[in-house]
């Protein structure tokens, strides 16, 4: 029995593991649930997620990465090898070859880091490769051909905007302005003017089912319940979605400024080429409502959401995955 090669999207907010000949084949949240006390591993992934601010003391909700980079070594370590052993890709005497994604400006310290926790989860080989690349790749742009092509990441932790051409990035920008800063801002914002207070998962709701970052395009409400911080009783508002977009403007504003920088210093010849074939937008903030619409109306560009944007970094890898030999080549030459 040999080993199948995997590629693996280890975002902030959920990872996704792409199993070259099968697909994509696990997508989970990027949580682990630990006892305190003893350092155990009780859940991982969606499991853990269902417990994030309804654990009792003894329990704690773990995100072990930050804006895109691992902020607790082990924890990370024991969640890859969790999901890893979950899809069962290992042989009886071999380990997979692994490639993973990392925003494009990590440090060496901190890809080190996220090299050695997938050696210990159980890889042969790593190796890294840049989000935005892969999400351009997995969102079925021929980033191969001499011509300009722009991808917009949102994804949890970090926002990662590039140009590509002949399979390289040409200009790029990563900011940590990003999906759960949004659930923060929302949280805030209600915190701030209903004096309620709420939970991660009440603003994620939120987001995904009110919120819009495009002014008067969304009108939409939700009944939201939290704790009132006067009286300390449970008490149910409404909010609007144009209350939302006011929000997150200032949040989504830095994405638009990060994206206009890479423009700014992207080559001419590009630039025309990014005007004709437009600007494609992937992860999972690619889905906030309103996204597309103040992208293509700040960047006076055509701005387009991929097909699945949250899975399109998975499936990028698993094309690589076709032609790992050729990066093998590449990192050792």
């Amino acid at each position: 029995m040999f080993s199948r090669d995997i590629g693996i999207d280890l975002g902030t907010a959920n990872v996704l593991i792409h199993v070259k000949g099968k697909g994509i084949v696990l997508n989970e949240p990027a949580v682990v649930a630990m006892d305190k006390n003893t350092g155990k591993v009780l859940e991982v992934g969606e499991a853990a997620r269902r417990m994030v601010g309804r654990t009792p003391g003894n329990i704690e909700a773990i995100r072990p990465l930050k804006d895109g980079v691992i902020a607790d070594f082990d924890v990370t370590e024991a969640m890859l090898k969790h999901f890893i052993n979950k899809i069962n890709v290992k042989g009886l005497f071999t380990k997979p070859r692994m490639l993973i994604c990392c925003p494009t400006n990590i440090t060496k310290v901190e890809q080190k880091a996220i090299k050695e926790a997938a050696e210990k989860s159980g890889g042969k080989k790593v190796y890294l490769e840049e989000e935005p690349k892969v999400a351009a790749i997995g969102a079925g742009m021929e980033i191969y051909q001499p011509s300009g092509n722009m991808v917009v990441d949102i994804g949890g932790g970090t926002t990662d905007v590039a140009v590509l051409s002949m399979g390289g990035i040409v200009t790029s920008e990563s900011i940590k302005m990003a999906g759960d800063n949004f659930d923060a801002e929302i949280l805030q914002y209600i915190k701030k003017k209903y004096k309620l207070l709420i939970g991660e998962r009440t603003a994620e709701e939120i987001k995904i089912s009110v919120a819009t970052v495009f002014t008067d395009a969304r009108d939409e409400s939700l009944d939201i319940r939290g704790r009132d911080m006067v009286s300390g009783l449970p008490r149910t508002i409404t909010v609007h979605s144009k209350e939302i977009e006011e929000a997150l403007r200032e949040s989504v504003s830095l994405i638009v400024q990060a994206a206009k920088m890479v423009l700014e210093q992207t080559p001419p010849e590009l630039s025309a080429d990014i005007i004709d074939r437009g600007v494609i937008l992937t992860g999972g903030g690619a889905l906030i409502h309103g996204m597309d619409l103040l992208l293509a109306e700040e960047l006076k560009v055509p701005v387009f959401v991929a097909e699945e944007p949250m899975s399109c970094v998975a499936k990028g890898t698993g094309i690589m995955l076709e032609n790992i030999d050729k990066i093998e080549r590449r990192q050792i030459g």
